[in-house]
């Protein structure tokens, strides 16, 4: 095997100088050092890695697969046969994909690369996490299905036993009301009850106190699971509070942190609910919060075998897509270039909440007062439920994506409490968003509401 640290040696009796075979030497042991680091330290690189690296990576891990092995007999029903070279492209070139049946992170006797690329990829998954905001988790794992059905995967894996003796086995999970489908259908999907804390108002703020949660707690409960990241007005939960309940009444707790990554104070919450009390598992999207496709989630744990337990849960192999995409990302960004987009998405929601206020001051409305560090939200009380629908239509013609406009008077769901007072419209200033993306999304709602009102 040739060893590219020393390939001047092949070449010692040609007729290139020596100080030329030096000189491409050092050129190319920079360009491999990053990978000679990422494979001793299985770190998160400081630097961000070039595509020719990246790609340079994937490429010699994935020859390692025996679907590359040309002086193979192929003859299982499972081979990473491919219809067409393009499929390399979009998976990475790992075509065997990751886990074996029943177990996801297992390495796989097809895909010796393919097992070394996902082992890396979870070491960067835990890394990225401890420093960004939670160094008190102890393991981590990209799952290849988006939060909703990691959330599945994690109550499969963490729900109690069920005792074919006993049918009083406890399966409902308690939930602080938010309105979004995938979490309730996750739940159901893996045959468990929700039982709902409904949200109180408290000033324009939707929240779940902690009073409420432990009272809606029965004998039937096994699990709470609670939220940091949501559009306004849903606050996050106090999730140090609940962390001290589940560890008091042996409960099973997962965050839901859905793109909570890229906040501090978010982050903050759940490193004092691990210190303080019960967390089992943190749920986040790999595309809200590390700009990858849709597809994958990062699950992250104080506990190694509650990781190993969500990993063994999986049922059959899994797609390299979503683990490859979290890989290239992290390398691309580096700890320098993620620190960069966190800054950039500060700024941004400082500027995105002073354009609201100085347009809520021209048409008499205001900035509601809700903490939330990636949206914000301003009252629409001046329109009335037809101008209230045709601005999201009008919000729409003008190219503006992910504005939401409420009436609470046609719709409760996604307000996370019933009638609430005011209709109101959420705007955010989400990681990877532009300085000109705010400004325009403004200015183009500036010109929306005056052209529904003219």
């Amino acid at each position: 095997m040739v060893n590219l640290n020393k390939i001047m040696k092949y070449f010692k009796h040609s007729k290139i100088p020596e100080n030329i075979l030096n000189r491409g030497q050092l050129v190319l042991k920079n360009y491999l050092k990053p990978i000679k680091i990422l494979f001793e330290q299985k770190n998160v690189p400081t630097n961000p890695w070039t595509d020719e690296q990246i790609e340079f990576l994937l490429n010699v891990l994935s020859q390692m697969d025996t679907d590359k092995d040309m002086n193979a007999s192929q003859v299982g029903e499972r081979e990473a046969r491919i219809a067409s070279p393009l499929h390399l492209k979009i998976s990475g070139g790992f075509c065997h994909g990751v886990g074996r049946s029943g177990f996801l992170t297992a390495p796989q006797p097809k895909a010796p690369g393919g097992s070394i690329m996902y082992e890396i990829t979870n070491y960067l998954a835990r890394d990225i996490m401890r420093n960004f905001g939670l160094p008190n988790i102890k393991a981590a794992i990209i799952t290849p299905v988006a939060t909703g059905m990691s959330l599945a995967l994690a109550l499969t894996a963490l729900k109690p036993n069920r005792n074919k003796n006993d049918s009083n086995t406890k399966r409902t999970v308690l939930i602080p009301r938010l309105d979004h489908n995938s979490i309730l259908k996750s739940i159901d999907f893996v045959g468990l009850y929700p039982k709902i804390v409904e949200g109180k108002l408290f000033g324009d703020a939707v929240r779940i106190p902690i009073e409420d949660i432990e009272s809606g707690l029965n004998e039937n409960c096994f699990a709470i699971v609670s939220f940091t990241s949501f559009f306004p007005p849903r606050e996050a939960d106090d999730v140090k509070a609940i962390s001290k309940l589940a560890e008091r009444k042996n409960l099973v707790h997962i965050v839901v942190n859905a793109y909570g990554v890229q906040s501090i104070e978010w982050m903050r919450l759940i490193r004092s609910a691990i210190d303080a009390g019960r967390v089992d598992a943190i749920i986040q999207s790999t595309d809200k919060n590390f700009l990858t496709p849709v597809g994958g989630a990062l699950i992250a744990s104080p506990h190694e075998e509650t990781i190993e337990k969500i990993s063994r849960a999986y049922p059959g192999r899994a797609s390299a897509s979503p683990v490859v995409n979290f890989l290239i990302s992290i390398l691309s960004l580096g700890i320098e270039g993620y620190n960069k987009l966190i800054k950039k998405q500060q700024k941004n929601r400082k500027l995105l909440e002073d354009l609201l206020y100085n347009f809520a001051k021209k048409i008499n409305e205001r900035v509601l007062d809700i903490f939330n560090p990636v949206a914000v939200a301003m009252s629409l009380q001046n329109l009335t439920q037809k101008k209230l629908f045709e601005l999201g239509g009008a919000l729409y013609n003008l190219r503006v994506t992910g504005p939401r406009v409420y009436d609470p008077n046609q719709k409760t769901f996604g307000n996370c409490i019933e009638n609430y007072p005011i209709p109101y419209i959420v705007m955010n200033a989400a990681i990877g968003s532009t300085k000109k993306d705010i400004i325009l999304a403004v200015e183009r709602l500036e010109k929306a509401y005056f052209q529904i009102n003219s």
